[in-house]
């Protein structure tokens, strides 16, 4: 899809997790691990258990958290505390991407399956925490995770979004199929995981593995878009 569709963007709807931030910097690979450890203490269960079950309980509910609530009772705030109580420092600061945000018109908000104490803490890391509006995270969404449809509206709602007039960035291909159902323009960074792959598909309008560039190639076509007499970027 031409960079034109993108000059329509009135709000700009981030993932947190492997898109503000390269997957290369295995920041969730920490998460992933606290994921086994929590399920490995909580349930009595070998590492390779542990591993095996949180595969399942993704596969089936959308998120290993949400399997936990569901088949086990796991309270989710005690999940969340304890995955998110990571080592920040492979993550450097994102000058680059922060000069961009800066420039690109429109609101800019999180959507993401973490917690907003976790986005919090990420994006100050990354030096990015001005650049957004607001956070909807899996709190908000009464722990539904993507890709399911419904607190997507919810979010839309919350945030005072307009569809038609929304960009979502997104590191997995499957959770970007409802913002497109729901008529948004969709932005895909593949993050090298076979979970990050599945469910490609035509609701996938632009794919980039460098978020900066992509988004300063749009505000330098917007800007050229405008002086030609339309809508700029």
């Amino acid at each position: 899809m031409p960079m034109t569709d993108l000059a329509r963007a009135q709000t700009w709807v981030f993932d947190l997790d492997n898109t503000l931030y390269p997957a290369s910097c295995r920041l969730f690979d920490q998460i992933e691990a606290k994921m086994r450890a929590y399920i490995a203490d909580h349930l009595k269960l070998d590492d390779a258990g542990a591993s095996a079950l949180k595969s399942e309980l993704f596969r089936r509910h959308g998120t290993t958290m949400k399997g936990l609530m569901l088949d086990h009772g796991v309270d989710p705030h005690h999940f969340l505390d304890f995955v998110h109580d990571i080592d920040l420092s492979p993550l450097d600061g994102s000058p680059a991407l922060g000069g961009v945000l800066a420039r690109l018109p429109g609101r800019k908000v999180i959507y993401t399956n973490g917690s907003t104490a976790h986005a919090g803490r990420v994006l100050a890391r990354l030096g990015l925490t001005d650049q957004f509006d607001g956070v909807f995270d899996i709190v908000a969404a009464r722990f539904v995770p993507k890709p399911e449809i419904e607190p997507y509206r919810e979010m839309l709602d919350l945030l005072g979004v307009q569809a038609a007039g929304a960009v979502m960035v997104e590191d997995m291909a499957r959770n970007l199929a409802p913002a497109a159902e729901l008529g948004m323009t969709t932005v895909w960074i593949p993050n090298g995981t076979e979970w990050g792959d599945h469910g490609q598909g035509d609701h996938i309008h632009h794919t980039t593995h460098d978020l900066a560039a992509f988004l300063a190639r749009g505000i330098a076509f917007g800007k050229l878009s405008s002086a030609a007499g339309r809508k700029g970027f």
